[in-house]
């Protein structure tokens, strides 16, 4: 009986064993998006590249845009995010998120990170065509209108954010640059310092975000 007994144990403990080798491990959820639109841009403007990351596997439920007024300063913009953020992280029981900016949005994201606590909650940071170092461009935009002074070559605000070290934090940054956007002047405005600065083909500035090489780039950067 003893015997029959251990026999049995046996059978049944290489059964478990065989399904729990068989069972795929559970794929870990991927970590929430959420998506900054530029000076005078929208959040529709994502679409193209939302959809192609759900095409590709992402979920879309963890794909968030954050809209703001553009006209307001850079600075109150972050105090939004980080608000922002913050739901979405409850949203999920996540500690972290990616951000993947266009443009000014890579500003007020910057400074959330560097100055509001963003650091500690932004695993990876994307700026697509990003005035990061200033644009000769806000030099015809009226000094009236704050960003426009904030993304001038030299402003204060600019100096500040940039002051030390301009990619802090444990934060991954990448920066895509196109050698044909106008709106970026110079293009290489848009490269810091501790980031992985990529080079596009040539692109115009807002149709990088719908760019079939931008979307993949930022799909290799968030997955």
């Amino acid at each position: 009986m003893k015997r029959l007994i251990a026999v049995l144990s046996g059978l049944v403990l290489a059964v478990v064993l065989s399904f729990a080798q068989a069972a795929p491990a559970a794929a870990a959820p991927q970590t929430p998006v959420i998506f900054i639109h530029g000076f005078a841009g929208k959040g529709e403007q994502w679409s193209t590249m939302r959809n192609s990351l759900v095409s590709s596997g992402y979920p879309r439920d963890r794909l968030h845009v954050f809209s703001y007024d553009w006209a307001r300063s850079n600075k109150t913009i972050a105090g939004q995010l980080s608000s922002y953020v913050d739901g979405v992280r409850a949203q999920h029981g996540v500690d972290k998120v990616h951000l993947v900016s266009h443009s000014m949005g890579g500003l007020s994201s910057r400074w959330y990170i560097k100055n509001l606590g963003g650091a500690q909650k932004v695993d990876r940071w994307i700026s697509i065509g990003g005035p990061n170092n200033g644009t000769n461009v806000a030099g015809l935009c009226p000094s009236l209108i704050t960003p426009c002074k904030e993304m001038r070559h030299g402003s204060s605000f600019l100096n500040e954010l940039n002051s030390g070290n301009p990619t802090p934090g444990p934060t991954v940054y990448t920066t895509f640059r196109s050698p044909c956007d106008v709106i970026i002047s110079p293009t290489s405005s848009t490269s810091l310092s501790g980031a992985n600065n990529i080079r596009t083909g040539c692109l115009e500035h807002i149709s990088m975000m719908w760019s079939s090489e931008v979307i993949s780039g930022v799909r290799g950067t968030i997955t």
